[in-house]
């Protein structure tokens, strides 16, 4: 009777496909789909390997919050839909 409902024991894990979060994942499967759909599957796998270890790596050093902020600065506001910040082109603010 206990069993009836699943609790997970850390509320800030994220979704994952198989092994793999959601970014890297995807990050696994467009190398991948370009190899078969090009027939050079060995490659396709190969990027796919590679991809998915940047990714890692920039995760863990935290280039995807830099990456983020690039994105806010330097394309248009309606890019991000931040709706309580201010827009990137006013650099002078009262207050």
């Amino acid at each position: 009777m206990a069993d009836r409902y699943l609790v997970p024991r850390r509320l800030d894990d994220p979704e994952l496909i198989g092994f793999w979060t959601i970014d890297e994942f995807a990050g696994l499967l467009v190398p991948f789909a370009w190899g078969i759909l090009a027939q050079h599957i060995i490659i396709g796998t190969g990027l796919s390997v590679m991809t998915w270890f940047a990714l890692r790596k920039a995760k863990a050093s935290g280039a995807g919050s830099k990456l983020v902020h690039a994105a806010y600065w330097y394309l248009p506001g309606s890019f991000l839909g931040l709706k309580a910040t201010p827009p990137s082109h006013c650099r002078l603010l009262a207050g």
